[in-house]
């Protein structure tokens, strides 16, 4: 058996994943795939592929293309979910902001420097014309840490996918103000270098297995149900999330990644482009 170690986060995007493995689908093939639940998101993601602690992640497109471009020594082999993220901008929900301009010069929520709701936080300012240079930023970790913030008056505000928070915004614990859409498909699967030279064919392998199973995934009798229980959802919360969400077989496209960068250096994320070569490798 040849083991490889992936990580992404505990969402509903990454079921496919987690039933893969349920049903032997890569012990089959002589493939020990350890999955790792990372809830701190993109920033810890990059750190493990950095680390070697994970030889690929299931993760945010943004974050992944700051890290590479930063050192970080791994290429995007694949488009996971081709659909954009809906980040959902929330409060905590006795807050005095009632709309997304009340929210200017106000401090943010992150799960960590680097992580996808950091970033996003800055596309956000960006649409809304505000100065990037001075937003401010409270280190939360995960959720928890984030209704911790926003609870406190830590912080003022906190942006992560708005299904998953959906539970929080129907307890009363979070009041949703806004909506943010990435501008690009959400979820990348990035590979170590090491990895793509030593095993091309076992992750050629996995990516065949995975895509077998998200091509077919809203045709699976009950899924809707499955996920309302699994992630704590309402079912036709599920079921609007589904039809909103497009998994990917396909490997990125320069196009997309320049419209990435592109977006990322005008926001001063990253400071210079870098090739299709360096960020990405076909399998």
């Amino acid at each position: 058996m040849k083991t490889i170690k992936i990580a992404g986060v505990p969402e509903h995007f990454n079921l496919p994943w987690q039933l893969c493995i349920e049903n032997g689908e890569f012990d089959v093939e002589g493939i020990d795939l350890q999955w790792t639940d990372v809830p701190e998101g993109t920033g810890k993601l990059c750190q493990m592929l950095r680390d070697g602690s994970a030889d690929m992640a299931v993760i945010l497109t943004e974050g992944i293309v700051k890290d590479i471009l930063a050192g970080n020594p791994s290429k995007i082999v694949q488009v996971y979910v081709a659909s954009p993220l809906i980040w959902g901008i929330h409060v905590a929900s006795g807050s005095e902001y009632q709309k997304l301009s009340d929210l200017e010069g106000k401090t943010a929520a992150i799960s960590r420097v680097g992580s996808g709701s950091q970033l996003m936080a800055y596309v956000n300012a960006g649409n809304q014309g505000w100065d990037t240079s001075g937003l401010k930023f409270e280190i939360v970790d995960t959720i928890d840490g984030a209704v911790q913030a926003l609870t406190t008056g830590a912080a003022d505000y906190f942006m992560w996918e708005r299904f998953m928070t959906q539970p929080l915004v129907d307890q009363g614990i979070f009041r949703r103000i806004a909506e943010c859409p990435t501008p690009w498909p959400c979820f990348v699967i990035a590979v170590r270098d090491e990895m793509l030279c030593t095993n091309p064919g076992t992750i050629r392998r996995i990516l065949e297995i995975i895509n077998n199973t998200t091509i077919g995934f809203k045709e699976i009798p009950s899924i809707d149900r499955t996920l309302a229980s699994k992630f704590n959802q309402k079912t036709e919360d599920v079921r609007q999330w589904l039809t909103l969400t497009k998994w990917s077989q396909k490997p990125p496209s320069e196009q997309m990644l320049n419209n990435v960068q592109n977006q990322l250096l005008a926001l001063s994320i990253i400071d210079k482009k870098g090739t299709f070569a360096e960020l990405a490798k076909a399998l």
